[in-house]
């Protein structure tokens, strides 16, 4: 599984999501992740699944922050 790496909240609360090499989009809930996973092939992956997967890197705050 490539590294997924979900960027610091944007000041409209957007956060970059990079998936390996590639960004895949801006994520404004945990289920927008969720369905950028799906995309690229994680069909049956859950929001708890994707906040506490240690494969996903979130940085400057977690799963639960989506405000500047």
């Amino acid at each position: 599984m490539p590294l997924v790496v979900v960027y610091p909240p944007a000041d409209d609360g957007g956060r970059r999501v990079r998936v390996g090499s590639r960004f895949v989009g801006m994520a404004y809930t945990l289920l927008d992740v969720v369905e950028f996973l799906r995309r690229t092939g994680l069909e049956d992956i859950e929001p708890e699944d994707a906040a506490a997967a240690e494969w996903v890197d979130w940085r400057g705050a977690g799963p639960d922050v989506w405000e500047h």
